[in-house]
């Protein structure tokens, strides 16, 4: 499942695949497949992702 909140909270914050990997100490890749679905990140990451765009776990990464 695509996620697609992930990308609007990146993109909101204006910041690219590769800014959001390096603060969050993480490739390109892995951000962009995890906003593709293609990736399941531990919930260790799930929440420095949040951190890092000032959003909770359920804003993100519950499903609706």
């Amino acid at each position: 499942m695509k996620n697609l909140r992930l990308k609007a909270a990146r993109a909101a914050l204006d910041l690219s695949q590769q800014a959001l990997a390096d603060e969050v100490g993480v490739s390109r890749q892995t951000i962009n497949a995890i906003e593709s679905g293609d990736y399941n990140p531990t919930v260790n990451l799930c929440i420095v992702i949040c951190r890092a765009l000032n959003k909770t776990l359920d804003e993100i990464f519950w499903p609706e």
